[in-house]
C-alpha cells in the first residue's frame, strides 16, 4: 500500500481533506498465480451482500416466492414415483419410493441450482466486473451459497416426510453437514470451470442445461446405486454426486448399504476438480473485464 500526497485545500471553509489517502496499486497477475484465498475473507462483507442480493433477485416479482424451492423437488418426486416406482418397479432398497426419490432430489437440487447459477454468474454480473476491483471469485461463490436457502426449505419437507413414513435417522446423521459441504464444493468446483469458460465462449450457457439433464440420470436419484455392479462402483464414484446422494440416504434413512469407498472416490474427485478450477479461474480472471 502506498500513500498519495494531496495538496492542502484552503478554498472551501470547513472542509478538511487529509493530506494523505490510502492508494492501492493493482497490477494484473502474470504467469502461474497464487490462489490468494485470504482475499475472500477480506471481502467477506461484499460476499454477504452479493448472496443477499441473489436471494432477493431470485424471488422478486414471483407469485409463489420461496414456495418454488418446495414445488420443484416435490413435482419431480411425483413424476419419478409414478414412472420409476409404480410402472417400472425400480427397487428402492426397502425405502418407500417417494421418500427414496425425494431424499436424493434435495441434495441434487442444491447442486444443480448452485452449478447453473455459478456457471452463468460472471456473464450476469458483467456490469459489476468492468466497474470496480474486487476478487472475482466472490461472484461464483455468492451464486453457490445463495442456493442454501432453497435447500433449507426443501429439507424441512424431507423431515416432514420422514416423520410421515416413520423413519428415524441413525447416529450417521451427524455426517450430514460434511455431505452438504461436499455437494457445495462439487457445485463450486464445476461452476468455477464453467463460469470462466462462459466468459470466453458463450456456448457454455446453452450447454449447462443439457449437462444437468445428462448428469441427473448418471446420479442414483431414480434408482439405487446397488444396481451398479460392484466392480464398477469405484468408476461410478467419479461422479461426485453419486457419493453425495448415497451418503444422504445412508445418513438420514439408514436403510441403504454403507456408502463405503463410493464417498471417498467422490471426495477425491471433488478435491481435484476444485483445486484445478481455482487455479484456472485465477489464471483467467485477468482477462474477464476485457472479454466479458
Amino acid at each position: 500500500m502506498y500513500k498519495l500526497e494531496l495538496p492542502e485545500n484552503k478554498d472551501i471553509p470547513g472542509l478538511s481533506i487529509p493530506k494523505t489517502l490510502p492508494h492501492f496499486n493493482i497490477r494484473p497477475s502474470h504467469g502461474w498465480v497464487s490462489l490468494k484465498l485470504k482475499d475472500i475473507w477480506e471481502y467477506r462483507e461484499l460476499l454477504y451482500f452479493l448472496v443477499w442480493r441473489d436471494i432477493k433477485v431470485r424471488y422478486k416479482q414471483t407469485v409463489l416466492g420461496v414456495a418454488w424451492a418446495i414445488l420443484q423437488p416435490i413435482l419431480t418426486m411425483v413424476v419419478f414415483s409414478i414412472f420409476f416406482g409404480r410402472l417400472a418397479k425400480v427397487p428402492s432398497d426397502g425405502i418407500p419410493y417417494p421418500l427414496f426419490a425425494y431424499s436424493a432430489l434435495v441434495p441434487w437440487q442444491l447442486f444443480a441450482n448452485a452449478l447453473t447459477a455459478s456457471g452463468n454468474s460472471l456473464v450476469a454480473n458483467q456490469q459489476l466486473l468492468t466497474k470496480v476491483y474486487f476478487p472475482r471469485l466472490v461472484i461464483p461463490m455468492s451464486a453457490v451459497l445463495a442456493g442454501l436457502i432453497d435447500f433449507g426449505v426443501s429439507f424441512l419437507v424431507l423431515i416432514g416426510m420422514m416423520f410421515y413414513f416413520g423413519v428415524v435417522p441413525t447416529v450417521a446423521v451427524l455426517t450430514l453437514p460434511l455431505l452438504i459441504m461436499l455437494a457445495i464444493a462439487s457445485a463450486l468446483a464445476v461452476g468455477l470451470w464453467l463460469s470462466a469458460l462462459n466468459v470466453q465462449y458463450r456456448d457454455v450457457q446453452y450447454t449447462i442445461p443439457f449437462l444437468m439433464q445428462f448428469w441427473l440420470f448418471l446420479t442414483p436419484i431414480a434408482y439405487p446405486s446397488s444396481l451398479v455392479p460392484e466392480k464398477w462402483r469405484i468408476l461410478y464414484g467419479l461422479n461426485p454426486m453419486a457419493g453425495v446422494v448415497e451418503g444422504f440416504r445412508w445418513a438420514l434413512l439408514g436403510k441403504t448399504n454403507g456408502i463405503g469407498s463410493l464417498i471417498f472416490v467422490s471426495a477425491l474427485v471433488v478435491a481435484i476438480l476444485l483445486f484445478g478450477g481455482l487455479v484456472y479461474f485465477r489464471r483467467m480472471e485477468r482477462t474477464f473485464a476485457d472479454v466479458v
